[in-house]
């Protein structure tokens, strides 16, 4: 078996939140937007043994399942007193700044798996790191980026067999990525059949555009110069953007990098990461003015974030408000240990520990 960190369960599709794009033959579409340690490599589908999608985001994983189908216990007596390890808020804020961290990969599924790897190698410049198919578990997915994924953020995509459409919803937000030449991109994707409104458009002094991939996913494209890292951000809408910042820098270490407020387009934004935009992907939440909870749909699942401590990590997800939806513990078989939680918006975050 293979490991699949979402829910498998599958809801019929709604209209996409920019119902005034057209969509061309291949699935593309433009738009134009209104004014640690580096050697750990954790890749979900390098785990032989693992828990079923069911099992492990139904909230219900406690065991773990051989690769027999026998359920067995996911960790020792010595393992399971580790989790019950609780943390004082000072004693959690200072294990957190000495943790080793980084946004590993996101994960979400597409409804054809080959057509959206062509458009992130032949449009977006992405590589195909890797490809496996699961029949017994009835998907296949792959990871693509811009670099080795001991040093590079990366996209897995999930392909569930026979499922070729999901509902995005309203809270998932764009993928960034910077490109040399924002122009020369969008002509590459309408050279492959693409629709556009308006080539580009500068924001801030960024001439930026916004590609929408087959599935409807928006990739944000940002005229750079070239960078160790040109996956730049995953942005997620939030709720309470304050509560959200405390959050993701409490619980899981994140630095707050910019924060900027955007009256013309009722908005706030807030960057957090683990490091220079420039060298790392991060995670980008906005505020919509009066907007206190939005529609996940059912195709973005989560972000992967490295940890030496899971045990330790759901401790201070818990004690900064968190939900654990997996606790921590072992995966049958490899040296691997893995914690699931959501934030007080429910956008789930995985936790991997690599032994």
């Amino acid at each position: 078996m293979a490991l699949q960190i979402f829910s498998p369960k599958i809801q019929q599709p709604l209209n996409s939140i920019f119902p005034s794009s057209t969509s061309s033959s291949n699935g593309c579409s433009v738009f134009v937007p209104c004014a640690y340690s580096s050697s750990r490599r954790i890749a979900l589908f390098q785990f032989s043994t693992a828990i079923t999608q069911s099992q492990l985001f139904n909230g219900k994983a406690p065991e773990s399942v051989s690769a027999e189908g026998k359920v067995i216990e996911s960790g020792t007596n010595a393992e399971l007193a580790q989790s019950n390890i609780a943390l004082s808020d000072e004693n959690a804020s200072e294990w957190i700044k000495k943790d080793k961290r980084r946004m590993l990969h996101a994960v979400y599924r597409v409804g054809n798996l080959d057509k959206t790897i062509k458009f992130y190698t032949e449009c977006l410049g992405m590589k195909l790191l890797r490809k496996r198919d699961i029949p017994e578990e009835g998907y296949s997915n792959a990871f693509l980026g811009y670099g080795p994924e001991e040093t590079n953020f990366a996209v897995e995509l999930t392909y569930n067999y026979g499922v070729d459409k999901y509902d995005i919803g309203t809270g998932f937000g764009h993928f960034g990525i910077s490109v040399e030449d924002v122009a020369k991109t969008v002509d590459l994707v309408k050279a492959k059949g693409g629709t556009w409104n308006l080539v580009q458009s500068e924001v801030g002094g960024t001439i930026i555009a916004l590609v929408e991939d087959p599935d409807g996913y928006n990739f944000e494209l940002l005229q750079r110069k070239p960078t160790p890292e040109p996956f730049r951000q995953v942005m997620l809408r939030v709720g309470d953007l304050d509560q959200s910042i405390n959050f993701y820098k409490k619980a899981f270490g994140m630095e707050l990098l910019r924060k900027r407020d955007n009256p013309y387009n009722k908005n706030t934004i807030a960057v957090m990461g683990y490091g220079p935009e420039d060298k790392n992907a991060v995670l980008e939440l906005t505020y919509n003015y009066g907007v206190k909870s939005y529609d996940k749909g059912n195709g973005y699942a989560q972000i992967a974030v490295g940890t030496n401590d899971v045990y330790k990590t759901a401790e201070a997800i818990k004690l900064y408000g968190g939900e654990i939806v997996l606790e921590p513990g072992p995966l049958p078989g490899i040296n691997t240990k893995i914690m699931a939680c959501l934030d007080p918006d429910g956008w789930k975050t995985v936790s991997l520990q690599q032994l």
